[in-house]
């Protein structure tokens, strides 16, 4: 299989390491209370309100952490000092982080994962605000009418992390570069891929929703082309390899006329680049299509395919559009099979 596709990296950012700094609290107050008549008042310090929360949430409207690129250091404020006449501090406002569903969260001085933000609305916090201080109002007992201890804040919580997206979708785009996926999402879906006719390989991971009769529709993602070595991180390597891992089923896409090889060698090359980056990847329900059957000879290319690759094989011509009504439905079974 070719490895001479040139790749480049794209604003598409699916990794990124920031710290966040939750708010600390606000002091606790010292006050006395200083009205008429009452010539030795008691004390009357409030307490200080807690240190904002640092939250993530998965936006449904994301699908890179290209956001997050530019900006590392994400801070709450502190919450607000008490105050004379028992008068509490406010809470400080949480700062919440969007991300985009499937982002994995972890902690990067512990090497542990805190969450995976795997549904829309998910939400997570990464660094707790500290507590407020209490005012000196908490001190006061039978042996000590006057108290001048109060507390200060209690720090935020300070935590570098490690952000890695893990595209979601029920079905997964994989094959060589100029196999047709982009132009067969685009023919399958609303979504607008890049699509060209030279071998190249698609920058940023694309999703499209597929919409059938009935109402139904599921979720599919076109992945960068792989080449030889990619498990070893040749081309975009890895980068984009785990992002069919969540995948519930692959779409292998083959160039049943390619110029330069033999779609058979292409089909055994990216199914062995699977296995070596994940057996269980590898192990995936896997719907085999032919694609280009528009071309001069594409039947007689199909019957050799099918010749030398162990599995059934579905034509189909993403251009024309020939064999897209019933790999829908193919799709939808293979997903939803009837018990």
């Amino acid at each position: 299989m070719s490895s001479d596709v040139t790749v480049s990296r794209a604003m598409f950012v699916d990794e990124v390491n920031i710290t966040v700094t939750a708010g600390a609290g606000g002091h606790g107050c010292m006050s006395f209370r200083r009205e008429r008549f009452i010539p030795r008042g008691g004390p009357d310090g409030g307490d200080g309100g807690s240190g904002g929360n640092i939250l993530m949430q998965a936006d449904a409207s994301l699908n890179t952490l290209h956001h997050l690129a530019g900006k590392h250091h994400w801070k709450a404020k502190r919450g607000i000092m008490g105050m004379g006449k028992e008068r509490h501090g406010k809470k400080a406002a949480d700062v919440t982080i969007p991300v985009p569903p499937g982002t994995l969260i972890y902690d990067s001085d512990h090497d542990i994962l805190l969450k995976d933000l795997t549904d829309p609305g998910d939400v997570v916090c990464v660094a707790k605000g500290g507590k407020g201080g209490k005012g000196n109002t908490r001190f006061k007992s039978a042996t000590n009418q006057a108290p001048r201890e109060f507390e200060e804040g209690e720090p935020g919580q300070i935590r570098n992390l490690h952000l890695e997206l893990k595209l979601i979708a029920d079905v997964a785009l994989v094959g060589k570069p100029n196999a047709g996926k982009s132009t067969l999402l685009s023919r399958l879906s609303a979504a607008k891929p890049k699509i060209a006719a030279y071998p190249f390989t698609t920058l940023t991971p694309y999703l499209g929703i597929v919409e059938l009769s009935s109402y139904r529709r599921f979720v599919m993602a076109d992945i960068p082309g792989l080449i030889e070595g990619a498990h070893d991180g040749a081309g975009l390597g890895h980068e984009f390899l785990r992002h069919i891992e969540r995948a519930r089923t692959i779409l292998h896409l083959v160039d049943i006329c390619p110029m330069a090889s033999d779609p058979a060698e292409d089909y055994k090359a990216i199914r062995e680049e699977l296995m070596q980056y994940s057996p269980a990847l590898a192990d995936k329900p896997e719907i085999v299509v032919a694609n280009k059957m528009d071309i001069t000879e594409s039947d007689e290319h199909l019957a050799e395919f099918r010749k030398s690759v162990d599995t059934d094989v579905h034509p189909i011509s993403a251009v024309t559009g020939k064999g897209l009504d019933t790999l829908g439905e193919k799709i939808w079974g293979m997903l939803y099979p009837i018990e």
